[in-house]
């Protein structure tokens, strides 16, 4: 049965599969033990998804070529994802076997043009392309060829190794020692996780603590709940319409004006109020933070922060009663945003995160939030703010996404969203949505959250 454009004709064949490892025989084998930070996300697997048009010299072996020349003197600044993940037999915590195993480099083909998949969801498009991977692989590299000519890149990796942050600064590191045979020292990785130490006596606050939830079924809902509870989106949001809120979340009396991201988080926030309606008196916005400009104090950790590959990602949560958000006017929300956003003091919060995992290392946790307890929670995270270079020589990819393996069976909405990586100033952002909210976003006039196309993206056959 064919599905939407044919999408469900696709089928991988993984025509080579193999270790690449570093070539820097002077870096010894080591150990490198996880920050408390990365023990928040733990074990789950990640990547950056990027599709690529047609490469001018119409050569996918070049693109092979490229990647086997290339990967080993990029794994000697990135010398843990030549690595396994293993489990430490005293304490039952993950961490990194820096042993040179080599990162795994997958080959494939697939029998259709790239203009064929439904890019209207995750599923039927990245994860249909994605190969699986060990749990223990630190990296696996898949190159998939298309009929159309176009390709498809796959970084594959754990996020108990990296936050969003993170794996933008491993693509981009890739693309420019691809592009120049050489990283500049802002692109050279720092891999010391010893920057996050607890104190001697850990202290958080109450409020910390009541953010996150032992992750047990117990304190979940059941599966059927979860699985009908949201829908998959992948979609598009235009330069145009992306100016056109920022214009309308910002007063007109010459202060500062609203962020493209507090004016689009504004929308969704009043898009939520507004399908939440009667049935619950609040609603919640919760926004993934990057750390890494946030923190200041000490100066070494802030001078550790500009190139750190490992988890610096916390939330900052806002709830609001659906009347006044619906009542309130969109400069007014985006206002909200900004200060929840900024309320935390960050260089103490991050401490307290440090000294709170300190004393809960034992358990898996997860955000209280996510859970889906309590009123609705829509959760949005941006990697506009860093954006990923993904011309490693061939022009930039069409689409940069990241994707993660679901981890619990949660009850919120939650939206991410990318910069168009020919930097044209479009956004595409990836969705997990109760039906009422992707319903409501679909059929606002203008609409803003478009469904993605192979169209949009610039992959139709000449």
């Amino acid at each position: 049965m064919a599905g939407v454009n044919g999408s469900y004709d696709l089928h991988v064949r993984v025509v080579s599969r193999r270790l690449v490892k570093a070539s820097d025989s002077s870096i010894k084998p080591h150990v490198l033990a996880v920050s408390n930070l990365d023990l928040i996300p733990q074990t789950i697997q990640t990547s950056m998804f990027c599709i690529y048009p047609r490469p001018p010299n119409g050569d996918f072996n070049a693109v092979v070529e490229t990647f086997e020349a290339g990967l080993p003197s990029f794994l000697n600044h990135f010398f843990p994802f030549a690595g396994r993940i293993a489990t430490n037999p005293s304490s039952g915590l993950p961490e990194f076997h820096c042993n040179n195993r080599g990162a795994e480099l997958v080959v494939g083909e697939a029998g259709v043009a790239l203009a064929s998949l439904d890019y209207g969801t995750m599923t039927a498009s990245a994860r249909r392309v994605q190969q699986p991977y060990g749990e223990g692989m630190a990296l696996s590299v898949q190159l998939v060829s298309f009929a159309c000519g176009g390709f498809a890149v796959a970084w594959c990796t754990n996020h108990v190794l990296v936050d969003g942050s993170a794996l933008s600064m491993l693509v981009s590191a890739w693309s420019e020692l691809a592009r120049s045979g050489t990283l500049s020292a802002a692109s050279r990785p720092n891999h010391d996780r010893s920057v996050f130490r607890p104190r001697a006596t850990p202290s958080y606050s109450a409020s910390l603590n009541k953010a996150f939830t032992p992750l047990d079924a117990e304190r979940q809902v059941n599966v059927l709940t979860a699985e009908q509870s949201s829908v998959e989106r992948l979609y598009y949001i235009e330069a145009s319409d992306v100016a056109r809120l920022r214009e309308a979340a910002s007063w007109d009396d010459g202060g500062e004006r609203a962020t493209r991201f507090r004016a689009v988080s504004a929308y969704l926030w009043k898009a939520l109020a507004g399908v939440v309606g009667a049935a619950d008196a609040r609603c919640r916005m919760q926004w993934w933070v990057d750390g890494r400009r946030r923190l200041t104090e000490p100066p070494e950790l802030r001078a550790a922060m500009r190139s750190y590959i490992g988890n610096v990602t916390t939330s900052a949560i806002r709830e609001a009663g659906v009347d006044d958000v619906r009542r309130m006017a969109l400069p007014d929300v985006a206002a909200m945003v900004g200060e929840a956003t900024a309320a935390p003091v960050y260089d103490e919060h991050f401490q307290e995160l440090v000294d709170w995992v300190e004393e809960h290392k034992a358990d898996r946790y997860v955000e209280t939030a996510s859970l889906g307890l309590g009123s609705p929670t829509l959760s949005v995270t941006a990697f506009t703010s860093f954006p990923v270079d993904t011309d490693f020589g061939l022009g930039h990819a069409a689409m940069a996404m990241p994707t993660t393996s679901p981890t619990a069976r949660l009850c919120s909405g939650y939206v991410q969203i990318t910069a168009r990586p020919d930097g044209d100033g479009s956004w595409i952002a990836s969705a997990f949505l109760w039906p009422r909210l992707a319903a409501a976003l679909e059929s606002d006039e203008p609409c803003v959250f478009k469904p993605l196309t192979a169209e949009y993206l610039g992959l139709l056959a000449p």
